[in-house]
């Protein structure tokens, strides 16, 4: 496959991604034939947003008020730290450079700008995704061989 068609591809999927967020859809899946051996397969999806607990109607006066629970705390969105390390394309997240293999990284790891953390395979592709800056991996936001999306957080480094 030539670079031009790669490049095609990645700015198909980064399409399928915005028109994904953009109609709120949770799950979009393409195929593409380019010929009788050659094609591409693509599965774009998000988590659903989690629905809101109904609202009880409010008791009559008379009645005693049940104590309310307290509030959640807000839950972190880890996608929002300053420090998160996101995935530059839709593909696979591996953790280790082969099965079998010590990881590139685990959390308390100090890294240096540059150096691997792990790798996104998409379209049969090896992508190793380097951190942006030096810091200490305080957390890992992904499983090996877990599916990630484009902008979805990988890991948080401080």
């Amino acid at each position: 496959m030539s670079k031009n068609s790669r490049d095609d591809d990645v700015a198909f999927i980064q399409a399928l991604a915005e028109l994904l967020n953009v109609n709120e859809l949770t799950e979009l899946s393409v195929k593409r034939e380019y010929g009788e051996d050659d094609s591409l397969d693509v599965r774009v999806s998000r988590a659903a947003p989690v629905a809101a607990a109904p609202v009880a109607a409010p008791l009559p006066a008379a009645a005693p008020t049940p104590a309310a629970p307290a509030p959640a705390a807000p839950v972190e969105d880890p996608a929002q730290h300053p420090g998160a390390v996101t995935s530059p394309m839709v593909g696979t997240a591996y953790l280790q450079p082969e099965p079998g293999s010590e990881a590139f990284v685990s959390v308390g790891s100090t890294v240096t700008e540059g150096q691997t953390l792990l790798i996104v395979e998409a379209m049969k592709t090896m992508n190793h995704i380097p951190a942006p800056r030096a810091g200490t991996v305080k957390r890992i936001l992904v499983e090996d061989g877990a599916p990630v999306e484009y902008g979805a957080p990988l890991m948080i480094i401080e």
